[in-house]
């Protein structure tokens, strides 16, 4: 598409939370002209794509199991309104399930989250071994204190969902341009326009940076620090030669995480002290190393657990806090609005943070979920707002 010289709104990556934000502009303001700069339509190394699917209410912030409430809603409800007028949007939502286990040590922590997710709404069980062995015969639960079900959660196919956003987001008029920002040009309190890699600019009134893992090196085009890196995690596929049970996402306190797909398992163990980096190199060994270690010992029967296919992606991990960072930068850059370091919980979350952008930059104020807390302030103060236990 033609870059256009002015818009109302431009926006810096065509990923997931970027096509969220334009799509929710569009619905709460037609007359609204937007346009995303995307640098490759493809997607290639987009984390979206290379993400697990998973969106769950297990929380402890009640921004996140609020913003986790609606998108679960909206998620369920993507094929019908996402549908265009000459395509579906399938994205094979299974209401498969979450389930938390904790160490007997950690049981307060857990009962603290599981009251939150209770009070915004949730449906969320208590489980104490006894009642999780019943349930899950195959797991070993001779060392754990506690697990919370929440039966409504589970996952979808997010490349799906994000082609479906991208065709939406077209045919309601949002100007989709495959082009690369190379630079912001600030005035005062506002970036002015986006000078991009094909020689062309953009000029707009209001600016979102929603460049995922790369949101960092934006930040820096208009002198906002972002505490955002890249950290590259892996996501196996494999099977089990003894009988199973048909599993929820089980995730635990050292970031195991896998569920049933299909015939098999999907999942890994996220390793936080990987290198950042731009890496996207995969460890074929990382399957053997560690984490059949963790899915054999919490399940015995995968014992015989095979790999079939390991690939990676990358977090955009907030290294403040782990929490995604929402927002303007207030009396410095007030028209530059951020929607990055989702740590991993960006796909979950993009359709609530796609219209928390929206209403930031339409009415100057949030008018669903109030997401204060997650703004660029608790960088500026070094104040971190992390997450009781669950990552």
């Amino acid at each position: 598409m033609t870059v256009p010289a002015k818009c109302d709104v431009a926006i810096a990556g065509g990923g997931i939370m970027g096509l969220s934000a334009a799509y929710f502009l569009k619905t709460l303001s037609p007359g609204i002209d937007v346009a995303i700069v995307e640098r490759d339509p493809t997607y290639e190394f987009c984390s979206t794509p290379r993400a697990s699917g998973g969106c769950r209410i297990q929380f402890s912030c009640p921004e996140n199991i609020r913003m986790s409430l609606f998108s679960i809603d909206f998620i369920r409800d993507f094929p019908k309104t996402m549908r265009t007028a000459t395509q579906e949007s399938p994205i094979d939502w299974v209401e498969g399930g979450y389930l938390f286990i904790v160490p007997p040590e950690h049981i307060g922590l857990l009962e603290a989250n599981h009251a939150e997710q209770v009070k915004a709404g949730g449906v969320a069980h208590l489980l104490d071994p006894a009642g999780i062995k019943a349930r899950w015969p195959s797991m070993n639960v001779d060392d754990l204190g506690a697990a919370v079900h929440t039966p409504h959660d589970g996952w979808c196919d997010p490349s799906g969902m994000l082609q479906g956003f991208k065709r939406k987001c077209i045919e309601l008029g949002v100007r989709y341009v495959h082009d690369e920002v190379a630079a912001l040009e600030v005035q005062g309190t506002a970036v002015r326009s986006a000078p991009l890699k094909s020689g062309a600019s953009i000029s707009a009134d209001h600016f979102v940076n929603a460049a995922g893992a790369w949101s960092a090196l934006v930040g820096e085009m208009a002198g906002m620090k972002i505490p955002v890196s890249p950290l590259r995690r892996f996501e196996h596929y494999f099977t089990c030669g003894n009988p199973m049970d048909r599993l929820p996402y089980v995730k635990d306190l050292a970031r195991m995480a896998f569920r049933s797909e299909g015939a098999g398992f999907s999942g890994g163990v996220v390793d936080g002290d990987e290198p950042r980096g731009f890496n996207f190199e995969v460890d074929h060994g990382y399957f053997e190393r560690v984490v059949w270690p963790a899915a054999a010992h919490r399940f015995p029967a995968l014992e015989s657990a095979k790999c079939h296919r390991t690939w990676s992606g990358l977090y955009e991990q907030c290294e403040l806090d782990g929490n995604p960072i929402i927002g303007n930068w207030p009396g410095r850059l007030d028209n530059f609005h951020v929607c990055t370091g989702f740590s991993g919980h960006g796909m979950m979350h993009a359709p609530a943070a796609g219209r928390a952008v929206a209403e930031r930059i339409l009415y100057s104020e949030y008018r669903t979920i109030d997401l204060s807390r997650l703004g660029y302030g608790r960088v500026v103060a070094n104040a971190p707002y992390a997450e009781r236990g669950i990552l």
